[in-house]
């Protein structure tokens, strides 16, 4: 059978608005931090890392929690729909507060919001492989992943055109970010609420249940009940999860940190440095379609070993590029589509090993690790940036990304298993 794009699409717009908060959150709140409140990059980098730490806890916990939830919505909706109302509420108080409250109001506001963050995109991500078929899965990430992408592409071209510039009494130039604030938080809710207008996700989960059950791929144990790991299992997980919090690193610390490097070293504006993020968005939304095909036909390990690959030799001109100028440019787009190699197929190797009560638990699994990795990223990398220089920046991803590709090269299990097309049907290519 085939992937039903136009549904899995329709799940991934919760992804769409939750990437898009992440976009916003990453871009704005070190410049807020560094612009508005004066901070210097290891305390910025301990801020950054606040997400993360909430994330820690909140991730896997509310995973879980979605698992046992027997709501008449489902498991994953109620979660889904009250997060996204809440969150906002809150990104509209935002603006008022940079403009009129000290820093200590605007952390405990940011706080607040991240906390609200933390309890729903769990249950967000689960949704997806709840819904869909497990040989599907690689193939619904990429879709999943692709409308991350376009949330978060959205709100980097956004910031072009709702980023007001004025300047202040002192000569200074002044960034008001509340249109930014009010659209990306207007998107939380319409895609939120069009989720659960078009996807019945108690219906849609028992058809991709009986699908699997049918297919026979829940492999040792019926797809309903928990097992347990055997230890080769157990290590290539621990791998698996030791590799996904490495290339967090290293992205994370770009991510997190480019528009002040960009503006600092390259000597760009705001505009050109979101520019340069979003050719590597833009890149990554041309490649997760292609990279699902693909990572069904030639396994997700391979696919994401070929990913850490790019991303070592971008990051390596990263070290070595010293302005802005063409070959930057290139460099993001390898950067974007390293990372949808990495992307498309790392989540589905991680719940692959999961039964299908467990998928939630192991969605917790997943970001306990990334999480993890991205609060201690911004400390490290943003002392580094403070107290030895901005140049370490890229040379810090690829230290991150070599050590990814090392462990992941030694995970056995977890990989899709397609199996072979023979006479008229090898012509065809799943969707």
């Amino acid at each position: 059978m085939k992937l039903n794009i136009k549904r899995t699409a329709l799940v991934g717009l919760a992804f769409m608005a939750i990437q898009s908060f992440w976009g916003l959150y990453d871009f704005t709140v070190p410049l807020i931090l560094k612009d508005t409140y004066g901070l210097q990059d290891t305390a910025s980098g301990v801020v950054m890392a606040m997400d993360n730490v909430v994330a820690l806890v909140l991730l896997p916990l509310f995973g879980s929690l979605s698992d046992r939830c027997n709501s008449p919505m489902g498991r994953r909706m109620p979660f889904l729909l009250g997060g996204a109302a809440a969150a906002a509420v809150l990104m509209l108080m935002v603006p008022m507060v940079i403009r009129s409250a000290a820093l200590p109001v605007f952390l405990g506001l940011l706080a607040l919001l991240l906390i609200i963050m933390g309890t729903f995109r769990s249950p967000t991500v689960a949704l997806m492989p709840d819904v869909t078929p497990r040989h599907l899965r690689s193939s619904g990430n990429a879709i999943i992943n692709l409308m991350g992408a376009v949330g978060s592409a959205l709100t980097l071209v956004l910031i072009n055109f709702l980023v007001i510039r004025t300047t202040g009494a002192d000569g200074q130039t002044v960034s008001d970010y509340t249109w930014l604030f009010v659209t990306v938080a207007v998107e939380m809710v319409v895609c939120a609420l069009t989720v659960k207008l078009t996807i019945p996700e108690r219906k849609l989960a028992a058809e991709a249940e009986a699908i699997d059950a049918r297919m026979h791929v829940q492999e040792d144990s019926p797809v309903e009940q928990s097992r347990r790991l055997t230890g080769p299992e157990m290590r290539s997980l621990v791998l698996l999860l030791c590799s996904v919090s490495l290339w967090f690193m290293g992205y994370n610390a770009i991510t997190t940190a480019f528009s002040k490097y960009a503006m600092v070293t390259w000597h760009v504006t705001e505009a050109t440095a979101a520019n340069c993020v979003l050719v590597a968005t833009v890149a990554a939304i041309a490649s997760y379609w292609p990279v699902g095909l693909m990572s069904s036909r030639f396994g997700r390990k391979r696919m994401i070993l070929t990913g850490l690959t790019v991303m070592v030799l971008c990051f390596l001109v990263g070290t070595l590029e010293r302005e802005m100028n063409l070959l930057a440019y290139v460099m993001f787009v390898g950067v974007g589509m390293g990372w949808a190699s990495i992307g498309v197929n790392s989540y589905p190797m991680v719940v692959e090993l999961a039964s299908g009560s467990d998928v939630g638990k192991y969605t917790g699994y997943y970001y306990t690790f990334s999480m993890a990795a991205q609060v201690l990223t911004p400390i490290l990398s943003g002392a580094l940036l403070e107290h030895v220089g901005y140049w370490t920046l890229f040379p810090y991803a690829l230290v991150m990304m070599s050590c990814a590709l090392v462990t992941m090269s030694l995970v056995r299990h977890g990989d899709s298993k397609p199996r072979a097309k023979r006479g008229l049907e090898a012509l065809d290519v799943e969707d």
